[in-house]
Parts: structure tokens; sequence; C-alpha cells
């Protein structure tokens, strides 16, 4: 027991590990134990769990696991009857008012892992004083009830279909003729937004709509390599865009009507400009530390208060949950709207991307164009380096001493909210009209041998040039 205990770790909104190595019945079991141990003493437990999962191997038989050490408890479970994705979990327990949810899922992670993740009340991820209190009951006996309670196996589907159906405007999106491609990464969301144009008339084709666990070929993350496909069938299939959500649909990719990638922090802005514009609802926005700036640009045109925080939708949550925020979002594809949900939810976005072109009477790559003319132009890129703790550690050590010029760009700023972000001058961009900042960021892993680096400047070319100098950067400390 002691060695299953040391294996699972709760992180941002859960757990993860990788299939049949530290993600087995038993660690579920010890898992599901200390969700339970806390929605019994902190939640009310009679209003019980709603359980759901994904695509990937072995998840309904996991979600059965959790069901029955839940019931075991005395705590009533509402199970999926079929694959769920994270955001229709997330909306059931807020809808049916439960106590919490569990989803199996590793989201965008590769084949051979799996994960649990605990969703709160309010339906979105539980704040970290939450996760962290799961935590502590760790490797504690389940309290065991006189007569275990009911497991039904639920549809949760309907009500949140319904809810999607009612954020948009699908006459606005038939009439406007534009044809679209569902790429759904053999993952959660097949059948939504496909069945969702169906009803209305939409023209659609889609793509990897099977339910597949080895996914193969690709991780189920919308981003390069694993979205090249997608550009290819996007321009064969005429489409106006191709809207592509990852293995738990919580995230969002797209691709224009020329086949290029629209990076999250585009689709982001994309959308909040049109909920600025066509919608004028209230509130704030908030966006991670790693993400565009146009998003500032934008905020400040029409008079709204931009919130940066660091790096995790759980601080997109707890700002939705603590103030008046219309929108929030992070780099790696998760956009949340506080009149759907205090949560990340790629279905919903792709209706939106569809929503916002209908309006505008513009194509994807329209939109892009015209948002790069009114704030200026915001190239973006990221590296993941897979590198040894050593080397990883030594990047961030010699970054935090101080360094005067990155790519013979000289530093004018550094900042360490999550990670460390150096703004450069940059002569390139200072001749372009409203040109964006050039920044870098560093951000190692806390959990695995990696580090990220990402950046942003006012071309493609500037994004390269700072990223493979900080490449070299980072492996000198092999010989230094």
């Amino acid at each position: 027991m002691s060695e299953a205990i040391s294996m699972v770790k709760f992180g941002t909104d859960g757990w993860r590990g990788i299939i049949a190595d530290d993600f087995t019945y038993a660690n579920v079991r010890v898992a599901a134990r200390a969700i339970a141990h806390y929605v019994l003493e902190h939640e009310n437990p009679k209003a019980g769990v709603c359980i759901g999962y994904d695509t990937r191997f072995g998840s309904r038989s996991f979600a059965k696991i959790v069901a029955e050490v839940m019931a075991s408890a005395g705590i009533p479970v509402a199970l999926a009857s079929k694959v769920t994705p994270t955001p229709e979990l997330s909306f059931a327990v807020r809808g049916r008012k439960a106590a919490g949810g569990v989803m199996i899922t590793s989201s965008h992670n590769p084949a051979e892992w799996n994960g649990v993740k605990y969703k709160a009340s309010y339906g979105g991820s539980g704040k970290p004083s939450i996760i962290a209190s799961i935590e502590t009951y760790l490797g504690k006996e389940l309290p065991q009830a006189a007569h275990p309670a009911a497991i039904e196996e639920v549809d949760f589907s309907p009500e949140y279909i319904h809810a999607l159906e009612a954020f948009v405007d699908l006459r606005i999106i038939k009439a406007s003729g534009y044809r679209f491609l569902i790429d759904t990464m053999y993952g959660a969301g097949s059948g939504y937004i496909a069945g969702i144009f169906e009803r209305a008339g939409v023209p659609y084709a889609t793509m990897r709509s099977e339910y597949n666990p080895a996914f193969p070929g690709i991780n189920p993350e919308p981003i390069m390599p694993h979205i090249a496909a997608t550009r290819e069938v996007v321009v064969k299939e005429k489409c106006a865009a191709g809207l592509i959500t990852d293995g738990d649909a919580d995230r969002i990719g797209a691709v224009d009507e020329h086949g290029n990638v629209v990076d999250a922090h585009k689709i982001f802005a994309v959308i909040l400009q049109w909920l600025l514009t066509r919608k004028d609802w209230p509130g704030d926005v908030t966006r991670a530390f790693n993400t565009t700036k146009m998003l500032d640009r934008i905020a400040a045109k029409y008079g709204r208060k931009l919130h940066e925080h660091g790096i995790g939708f759980k601080y997109v949550c707890d700002l939705m949950l603590e103030q008046n925020i219309l929108i929030g979002g992070e780099e790696s594809g998760g956009v949340g709207i506080s009149k759907h949900l205090p949560e990340r939810d790629g279905l919903l976005n792709s209706l939106l991307l569809a929503n916002v072109m209908a309006d505008e009477h513009k194509t994807l790559g329209e939109l892009v164009a015209a948002l790069q003319a009114e704030y200026g132009e915001h190239q973006y890129g990221r590296i993941d380096m897979h590198i040894n703790d050593a080397l990883k550690e030594s990047a961030i050590r010699r970054a935090k001493a101080g360094l005067k010029d990155i790519a013979g760009l000289k530093v004018l700023k550094i900042e360490t909210l999550d990670g460390i972000k150096f703004f450069l001058e940059n002569p390139t961009c200072s001749g372009k009209p409203n040109a964006a900042e050039t920044w870098l960021l560093l951000r190692a892993s806390g959990t695995e041998p990696l580090l990220r680096v990402y950046c942003e400047s006012c071309s493609q070319e500037s994004v390269q040039q700072v990223l493979s100098a900080a490449q070299a950067f980072v492996m000198a400390g092999e010989t230094s």
C-alpha cells in the first residue's frame, strides 16, 4: 500500500500515470479513496458524485473501480453510460448539484497514459486548497457504509448538448454557407459537433472521428506535428476552417482554409474580440503568463481589466469564482467563458469559432489577418526540451543569475511570475506598426525532465531566432 500511495500525486486537478506501470487498479483505488474521504468530510456526500471517462485504454473499467469505491463509502454515483468529454462531466456536476466529479482521462498525453481528474461542485477544476486536502487522505482507511450506495448509469450528454446549441447561433452558421472540418483526434469529442451541425444543416466533414485508444501516429494534442494531416484535409475538403479537439475535448486547436495552423493565442483573441464587439457582455479578461500580449491590447481597447496569472487553468477557475470574469485562457488551448462554465471547453469554443466566422462573414484566415492588421503582428513559438534534471536546473540557475542579451537582443526587463520571462529590445520590430513586444520565457516542469521555452515577437523569423538562441543557451550547461 505504501508504494502505491507514493505513486499517486495530485497535480492541477488530478493524478496521471502510465497504464500498467503506476496507473493500476490498486493505485486508482488509492486515489478514489482519498477523493471519497474528501467528499465525506467537506462536501454533502448525499448529493453524490458524477463519474465520466474518455476513449483511453481501460478508462471505463477504471471509472467502474472509482464508482465502486464511492458507493462502498455510502456516496451515490451517477456513472456515465458512454464516453464523456471532460467539459460534459463538469457540466453534469454543476447541473445535478453533485458533491463533485471524477473524470478518467489523461487529456492530451500519449496513449500509454491515463489519469484521474477531480471536478468540484461548481463544475470546474478543484481549487489548490481542495486538491491539497484530497492528498492528505492518501493511504487513510475509508469508512465503509453499512449499505453501499447506488450506482446509476446516466447519459450526461442531452443537457450538455442542449447548452452548447443554445450558446451559439446555429441559424447564422448555416446561413454563412461555410463548410467545416471536424477533427476529434480519436477522442471523447467525437460526434458532438458533427451531430449539432447535422441537425442544424451546417455542411461539414470529419476525420479521426472513430474511438481509438492507441491514437495511432499522434498524441491527441491539437498542435503540430499531430495536426499535420488536418492541414491537408481542410484544403482537400474545401473547408473554411478545421476545428480540432484534444483527447478529452477540453482544449481546442484550429486550421484555417489554407491549411495554416491557427494557434491557441489567435483562437482566444478571435473569440475575445467577438465577445466584446458582438455580445458586449460584462467582465474582465484573464490570461496565463505564457500567452499572447495581443489580448492585453484588445482588452485595453474595450476598457476591460486584464488579469495575468500563473500557468494552469486552475488560476482561471479561481478568478472566475472570485471575480467578474468574462473569459480566461491559457497557452495550451484551454479557454473558458464564465456564462457557460468555470472550465475550458474545446467543443464550445469550436462552435464559437464557427459563429464568429458567420457573424463577421470572414474565413478563419481572414479573421486572424484582421486581428494582426489592427493590433500588430504577433507571432508565437514554443519548444519542449526533454532534458535531464541537471541540465534543466543549470539553465534556470544561469537564467536567474541574469542575462544582458539573448540572440544579440538587449534584455530590457525580467518578470518571474511563473518561470523567467525576458523582454527584449528588437530593432527588426521597431519599424513595424504597432509591433508586438519580443519576449522569451523559460519554465521548468516540476514533475518531469522537461524545460519549456516560449517566445512571442513581431515575425516568425524573429521568434525562431530567439528560440534557437535560447536552445543553445540551455544546452551550453553541458559544458559550463
